[in-house]
């Protein structure tokens, strides 16, 4: 931290327009903010928000939140006042796969370890809020079960912020009677959770309770849904969480604010900053540059009909990051650091389509092209002249070499390409049934053919119906490598069937979660995690994170 000349979190604050009583301090480098600060800025205009997304990724990650740091970089260095706003980063992924979640070289969010760990323990305040309404479910069975729960019919499961396939199915209550009710259980990890959804989308203390009151954690033993209101659990969970629904504000390693707040998984949940963060940016700052998880099929679609709807977000301009090696991937390349012209042709398929994604939904995209060292001259202009012939709007992103200038080329081609009141394009109506809200996403943008549902997601929907919720907009829960339901269907999969095993209800949240394909909510480790590579030195130096 000290080698990068940090400023402190209260001079990054000010710059940014908040006042020092409307900030709440961790440390010199992190602070929260205070929601009062929305009264104060409630007449002032937004700015415009400048929306990455990208292509279907491969395992190593693309380099979205390096890009929106690195845009975000190269606004400021142009005297834009701009401010970045991404997720948090969960502990699973960065001692997983994946690692740290918060960009790379000189496009960094800073102090980065810090961020990658505990940060302002948002996400042990979601795990612990979850938990407790687990444990006040298996409490109510225990004391006497006056809402006649059925033990085998609870769907809130708990949560842990950790990879540990060994939690996907656990029993609960073994031993005596005085351990309660024995009941099959499950894990999901935190970024999953119901509560890191309704955090995210809550833009209030009270729109968090009715929120947290909602949650449809079981049947009783007659039918009858009971929601986490019924054991009145709401006012205890929201305790754990208030603090948690303030943003963080910190900087970037070229000394811009940076706000981070909330963690959902753009694969199984909605995959984006919270609404809170977005909008106290979005009155604070010029520009805001926020991210969507994963390919613009997952984060990019939930943004566009989820998200942005819930907060009343603008959209003005959408970047979709791409790398070669990753269409090479998508070409069917066997080493993506080798130079591979053919592949590199092929794979644009996964690029052009995303593009037309983008496209439906209003937005003339700009493609920001991460640059990697094994990138040739001749693949760099083929994939050009590709872009060039569909009349794509593109920039050499590197950002992760030089920081704010290598991307300086991208936020001069953004800036042009913004849009001062643009209409979204919407996917589907909430008011539409939900079978065509799901078969609507997966033919216009995931470019399938049908949709199978099994008997699971058949009685799911009748159930849906039963309730009222149908509703309620939907939140795919898919992989994120391929269009399809099947992360081996590279490319641009053609004439697929998608499956639907089964529709979960995140009635607080407020969405539908079609399951489809073999997607997880649990992942587990590696054969050789990053964890294996993570030390501490004498002076409590991090490597590896």
């Amino acid at each position: 931290m000290e080698s990068l000349n940090l400023r402190n979190i209260r001079d990054i604050a000010v710059s940014a327009g908040i006042k020092d009583e409307e900030l709440e301090t961790y440390g010199n480098y992190m602070a929260k903010i205070s929601l009062d600060i929305l009264e104060r800025l409630k007449t002032h205009e937004d700015g415009k928000l400048i929306l990455v997304t990208s292509i279907n990724p491969t395992p190593a990650g693309e380099g979205k939140t390096t890009t929106s740091i690195g845009l975000a970089e190269a606004l400021g260095l142009m005297k834009k006042n701009v401010i970045v706003a991404i997720r948090e980063p969960s502990l699973g992924p960065c001692f997983g796969i994946k690692g740290g979640a918060t960009g790379g070289g000189k496009a960094t969010v800073e102090p980065s370890d810090r961020i990658n760990l505990f940060f302002t323990s948002d996400f042990p305040a979601v795990t612990a809020a979850h938990n407790l309404l687990s444990a006040l479910i298996n409490n109510h069975i225990h004391h006497g079960n006056d809402l006649k729960i059925d033990p085998k019919r609870i769907l809130f499961p708990r949560t842990i912020d950790m990879n540990d396939r060994s939690l996907r199915e656990v029993i609960v209550g073994t031993g005596g009677r005085e351990n309660g009710a024995m009941v099959m259980d499950q894990y999901v990890i935190t970024p999953a959770s119901e509560i890191m959804a309704i955090l995210g989308l809550s833009q209030s203390y009270s729109d968090l309770k009715e929120r947290l009151s909602r949650i449809l954690v079981a049947y009783s033993t007659d039918n009858k849904p009971v929601y986490s209101g019924d054991l009145d659990a709401q006012g205890s969970m929201a305790v754990l969480l208030r603090d948690a629904l303030k943003p963080n504000i910190v900087q970037t390693a070229e000394g811009n604010p940076a706000f981070i707040h909330t963690g959902p998984f753009g694969n199984i949940a909605h995959g984006t900053s919270s609404i809170l963060a977005d909008r106290i940016a979005l009155k604070l700052a010029d520009y805001v540059v926020t991210e969507a998880g994963f390919g613009s099929e997952l984060g990019g679609e939930k943004f566009f009909n989820l998200a942005s709807r819930v907060g009343k977000l603008p959209v003005n301009g959408v970047v979709l990051v791409c790398t070669i090696r990753a269409l090479k991937h998508h070409g069917g390349a066997k080493d993506y650091n080798v130079e591979d012209l053919d592949a590199l042709k092929d794979g644009s398929r996964n690029l052009l389509r995303h593009v037309e994604n983008v496209r439906r939904f209003g937005f003339d995209p700009v493609v920001s092209l991460n640059i990697f060292a094994s990138d040739t001259d001749r693949e760099i202009d083929l994939l050009g002249s590709i872009m060039d012939s569909q009349k794509i709007k593109w920039a050499r992103s590197e950002v992760f070499e030089k920081g704010g200038k290598g991307g300086l080329e991208l936020a001069g081609k953004v800036l042009e390409n913004l849009q001062d009141h643009p209409a979204i394009k919407r996917t589907y109506e909430f008011t539409q049934p939900l079978q065509e809200k799901i078969e609507s996403i997966v033919k216009q943008v995931y470019g399938g053919s049908a949709v199978e549902y099994s008997k699971e997601a058949k009685l799911a929907m009748r159930k849906i119906r039963q309730l009222g919720l149908e509703g309620l907009p939907v939140c795919m829960a898919k992989n994120q490598y391929s269009f399809s339901d099947d992360a081996s269907r590279l490319n641009a999969p053609e004439n697929f069937k998608v499956n639907v095993k089964d529709i979960r209800i995140s009635s607080g949240a407020g969405f539908l979660v079609p399951m489809l394909g073999e997607i997880m909510t649990m992942p587990g480790l590696p054969k050789v995690p990053a964890a294996n590579n993570m030390d501490v030195d004498e002076k409590g130096n991090i490597t590896g994170l």
